[in-house]
């Protein structure tokens, strides 16, 4: 495997990193970045996201914003834990094999610790299960904690209820709700919703995504109105 240090310091999204580095591995086609944001407060945490960026420049940006933004969600979650984030430039639905992941797990174990990975998208608990086999340095594993998106979605529904409250001064019931993407985050966001007695309007370019948001609009209540576009 490759390892190469990336001079991030102009990069759009920099903010005074402490690490980024590219990881490259010729045999499964592993093209990883790693982006370090800050470990103050203890090891950098944060999830790695399989997408099939256009260019590396972009898979770079997107690793340091997300970085930096897992520094301070697991500051304000008050977590003994700094803020990392891995992006792997693949398509999950052709790329992605477990030799793939093994091999990014091979790259974290080069970390020692510094940073831990976890599941984002792209990622199920499985891949998490292959990368534990080349390193401990991994959270979310089937055994354990498993898909994360349910918590997510939750976290993303109660702020959503909080700034109703504070700017109209009512809950989400009778609220139209716009939901770009329906993946594991977005379709448990919509149930939340739902149940809620919100109006939902979703979205979404992946196909599949949307047929699966049909079915469970077709299992909801009669009283539950949502719009797929």
């Amino acid at each position: 495997m490759q390892t190469v240090v990336i001079a991030a310091a102009s990069a759009p999204g920099f903010d005074g990193h402490e690490q980024v580095q590219f990881h490259k591995d010729e045999r499964t086609g592993l093209r990883a970045i790693v982006a370090i944001h800050s470990t103050q407060l203890g090891p950098a945490a944060g999830g790695c996201r399989i997408y099939p960026y256009k260019t590396e420049a972009e898979a770079i940006t997107d690793a340091l914003r997300l970085s930096k933004g897992m520094s301070y969600k697991n500051a304000l979650a008050g977590l003994p834990l700094g803020g990392g984030k891995a992006v792997i430039i693949a398509d999950p639905l052709t790329d992605k094999t477990p030799e793939l992941m093994r091999a990014f797990g091979r790259a974290v174990e080069t970390y020692a610790g510094r940073y831990i990975t976890a599941e984002d998208v792209g990622c199920v608990a499985s891949d998490m299960d292959c990368i534990a086999t080349e390193t401990r340095h991994v959270a979310g594993l089937s055994a354990r904690v498993g898909d994360p998106s349910p918590y997510t979605a939750r976290g993303v529904f109660l702020c959503m209820r909080l700034a109703a409250r504070e700017r109209l001064g009512h809950d989400l019931a009778g609220l139209k709700v716009a939901v770009k993407g329906v993946g594991h985050v977005g379709l448990e966001l919509c149930r939340l919703l739902a149940a809620a007695g919100a109006s939902l309007v979703v979205a979404d370019v992946r196909c599949g995504y949307l047929c699966s948001m049909r079915s469970w609009r077709r299992s909801q209540h009669r009283g539950h109105r949502s719009d797929v576009c």
